[in-house]
C-alpha cells in the first residue's frame, strides 16, 4: 500500500468514525481493495482513532472539561444522595457507560480465536450489520416523541447506552456511534442530544484502541514488514483528525434540521454494495 491509499483510509475513518454509518464497513471495503491484511488493518483503524479521538475533544471541547472538573469533583465527593454539578453528573455518566464495552473489547482482542475474528470481520458479517443496525436506528428515530436532554440523562439510561457498544467491538459493521444514538433515541433523547453523548461516551473506547496502536507502531520490529511506521501512523491519525473534525461538526449541523434516516438509507444501499462485490473481494 501506498502513502496515499493509506491517506485515503485514513480520511474515510475520520469522515465514517462519528457517523452512524459505521467505519469499520468503509476501511474493510478500502482495505481490501488496497490489499491489507486483517492485522494491517486493525493496527490502520487504532492508529486513526486516535485522531478521530482528538477531533471529539477538540470540537466539544467545554464539555470535556466540564467532565474532567467533574471527574475531580467525584473523586474527592463519591455520588451520594446530595445533587451532582452538571459536570460531575456528565463524568459519571461516562464512566458508567465505558466498563461494559472494555470488557468486551479486551475479551475480543485476547481470548478470541484468530479463526472466530476473521469471520467476524467478513463481508458477509459487515455487510448484514450495516443492514440490520441501520435498520434499527430508524426504527428508533420514528418511535414517538424524543424530547429529552442531557439534565434527563439517568445512570441507568447512560449503562443501557454505553452497554451497546459492546456489540460494536465485536461485530464490525455495528457502528459504534451509531448503536449508541440508537439506544440514546430509543430511550427518549433529541437527536443533537443522542449525538453528543455518544461522542463522550467513545472517548475512553477511542483512547484504548488508539493507545493500542501507538503501542504497536513503537514496539514493531523494523524488519517485519509492517504496514504502517511511525512517522506515518502520526501523519495518518493527523488526517483523521481534520477528516473527524469536520465530520463531527456537519453531523451535529445537520441532526438540527433532518432525521437519521439518510444515514439509514445509506447503510441499506452500503450494505447491498458490499454482498454484491462479495465475489470480487477478498474475505478476511
Amino acid at each position: 500500500m501506498s502513502l496515499i491509499q493509506l491517506l485515503l483510509i485514513a480520511a474515510i475513518q475520520g469522515i465514517t468514525e462519528w457517523l452512524p454509518i459505521s467505519s469499520s464497513a468503509h476501511v474493510l471495503l478500502l482495505s481490501d481493495t488496497f490489499g491489507a491484511d486483517g492485522r494491517d488493518e486493525l493496527l490502520l483503524n487504532a492508529v486513526s482513532n486516535l485522531g478521530t479521538l482528538a477531533a471529539m475533544l477538540v470540537y466539544f471541547r467545554k464539555d470535556v472539561a466540564s467532565a474532567i472538573v467533574g471527574g475531580f469533583e467525584l473523586a474527592a465527593a463519591p455520588v451520594t444522595k446530595q445533587r451532582l454539578s452538571p459536570g460531575a453528573r456528565l463524568a459519571a455518566c461516562v464512566i458508567i457507560a465505558t466498563p461494559i464495552a472494555l470488557v468486551a473489547a479486551l475479551l475480543y482482542e485476547g481470548f478470541l480465536p484468530e479463526s472466530a475474528q476473521n469471520a467476524l470481520r467478513s463481508i458477509p458479517t459487515v455487510a448484514g450489520a450495516t443492514i440490520v443496525f441501520g435498520l434499527l436506528l430508524w426504527w428508533a428515530d420514528v418511535k414517538g416523541p424524543r424530547t429529552r436532554k442531557e439534565e434527563d440523562m439517568t445512570f441507568l439510561h447512560a449503562l443501557m447506552i454505553g452497554a451497546t457498544q459492546a456489540v460494536a467491538a465485536i461485530i464490525p459493521g455495528t457502528s459504534r456511534s451509531g448503536i449508541t444514538m440508537t439506544a440514546a433515541r430509543a430511550l427518549g433523547y433529541e437527536r443533537t442530544e443522542a449525538a453528543r453523548f455518544s461522542m463522550l461516551i467513545g472517548a475512553p473506547i477511542l483512547a484504548a484502541a488508539g493507545l493500542y496502536g501507538a503501542y504497536g507502531l513503537a514496539t514493531a520490529d523494523p524488519d517485519s514488514g509492517a504496514l504502517l511506521s511511525f512517522s506515518d501512523g502520526m501523519v495518518v491519525a493527523a488526517v483523521a483528525f481534520i477528516t473527524g473534525l469536520a465530520s463531527i461538526w456537519g453531523l451535529m449541523a445537520l441532526l438540527k434540521k433532518m432525521s437519521f434516516l439518510p444515514f439509514v438509507i445509506y447503510r441499506v444501499a452500503l450494505g447491498i454494495l458490499l454482498f454484491a462485490m462479495m465475489p470480487y473481494m477478498a474475505t478476511t
